[in-house]
C-alpha cells in the first residue's frame, strides 16, 4: 500500500519535493492533498501535480483522515506553530530543517510527538543520501583510521532573497544552511556533545548572520571546523581526515552526489526531474521519503538516521552559536 503524503506549503521546497516523489514507484507513495494559505495557490499547485485534494487552510489538511504523513515546508518560523497543529491532530509529520527556531521549540514538538504517539523526523535530506550511509559504512571499518579532523564548508550567495537576510522570516546562514556542515559533524562523531564551542562571524544590517565560522571540539582531542555564509560561494565539501587517509565528500554539503575516500573518486547520480527544480539535486528528496515510509511500515516514531535526540542537539549548538555571534530572534524571548 502507497504511503500517503498531505503537502503543507505550496513553495518551491514543496514543489521539488512532489517532483522528486515522481521518481519513486507510484504504488509505494502518493500524494493525496496539498494546503496552503491561500486556497488559489493550492489549486494551482494540486493541477500542476495531479493532486486530488486542495486546500485553503492548515486544519482541513490536519482533519483529513487519508493522511499518512505531513511534509511540512512552510518558513521555518512558522515550523513550531503548524507543526504542533498537525502533531496534536494525531500526524506523523516529516518537518524540513530547520526543525524550529531555538531548542525549546524543538522540544516542544518532540514532547508532543511523543504525547500523540506520532512519527517525527526533521528533514536533514542529505542524512538519507547513499554517500552518507557509505561515509558511515566507512567509519564503522575505520577505513581512514582513527578520525581527527572534520572540516565543512557551505556557502550561497543569498542576499537577493528576502528570506535569507530578514530577521521576521528566520533568515541568515546558519539556520538556513550551516545547519547542513553542523549535522554532518553530529553524523561522523555518532551524534557525541562537543565538548567546547568556539563561533565567530558578521552580521548584516537586518541583524542576521552573513558569515558564521565555527570551531567545535569533542572527546579524544577531535576537531571540527566549520565555515557558511550567504554571501559568498564556498568550497561546499566536507573532509574527514584520519590517521590512515581521509573522505572527501564533494557538494553541494546538503545534496552530495561525489565521493573521494583516500585519492579514489565514486559518483552517486541522481534521477532526472520531470519537471524544472528549484534547488540543486532536489531529485535526491526521494532519499528521504524512502526513509519515512521504511520507518512507517516498521512502526518507528522516529528515524535511525535522524534520531529526535540528534536535531535536539544540533539545535543546542545553533543555539549557543547564535548567542556567541548576536544573533537573536523574536521566537528566543517568547
Amino acid at each position: 500500500m502507497a504511503t500517503r503524503w498531505g503537502l503543507c506549503g505550496a513553495g518551491k521546497i514543496c514543489h521539488d519535493f512532489s517532483v522528486a516523489l515522481k521518481t519513486l514507484p507510484p504504488g509505494d507513495h502518493r500524494i493525496i492533498a496539498i494546503a496552503s494559505r491561500s486556497l488559489e495557490r493550492a489549486q494551482e499547485f494540486a493541477k500542476k501535480h495531479g493532486i486530488t485534494k486542495a486546500y485553503g487552510s492548515y486544519e482541513e489538511l490536519a482533519n483529513d483522515p487519508d493522511i499518512d504523513i505531513i511534509h511540512l515546508g512552510v518558513l521555518h518560523t512558522e515550523h513550531w506553530r503548524v507543526g504542533q497543529l498537525f502533531l496534536e491532530a494525531g500526524k506523523n509529520v516529516l518537518c524540513e530543517k530547520p526543525f524550529a527556531m531555538n531548542v525549546r521549540q524543538v522540544k516542544d514538538l518532540v514532547a508532543s510527538a511523543k504525547k500523540n504517539s506520532v512519527f517525527l523526523m526533521e528533514a536533514i535530506w542529505s542524512r538519507c543520501f547513499p554517500i552518507h550511509g557509505e561515509v558511515r559504512r566507512l567509519l564503522a571499518e575505520e577505513t581512514v583510521g582513527e578520525v581527527k579532523l572534520v572540516k565543512a564548508y557551505f556557502g550561497s550567495p543569498q542576499l537577493h532573497i528576502p528570506r535569507a537576510v530578514k530577521k521576521e522570516l528566520g533568515g541568515g546562514g546558519l539556520l538556513d544552511i550551516g545547519v547542513y556542515c553542523l549535522q554532518f559533524v553530529l553524523m561522523v562523531f555518532n551524534g557525541e556533545r562537543p565538548e567546547s564551542i568556539q563561533a565567530t562571524g558578521t552580521l548584516l544590517d537586518s541583524g542576521v548572520d552573513e558569515s558564521v565560522v565555527v570551531v567545535m571540539k569533542f572527546s579524544k582531542n577531535r576537531i571540527a571546523f566549520c565555515a557558511c555564509s550567504i554571501s559568498t560561494r564556498l568550497s561546499n565539501d566536507a573532509v574527514i581526515s584520519g590517521t590512515k587517509g581521509s573522505i572527501r565528500v564533494v557538494g553541494p554539503m546538503h545534496c552530495p552526489t561525489t565521493l573521494v575516500v583516500n585519492g579514489k573518486e565514486t559518483e552517486y547520480p541522481l534521477p532526472e526531474p520531470c519537471l524544472p527544480l528549484n534547488f540543486t539535486n532536489s531529485t535526491g528528496l526521494r532519499y528521504e521519503a524512502e526513509e519515512v515510509r521504511q520507518c512507517l511500515l516498521k512502526g518507528l516514531k522516529e528515524s535511525p538516521r535522524m534520531p529526535l535526540a540528534e536535531s535536539v542537539l544540533l539545535t543546542e549548538i545553533m543555539d549557543e552559536i547564535r548567542k556567541q555571534v548576536g544573533v537573536a530572534f523574536s521566537q528566543d524571548s517568547q
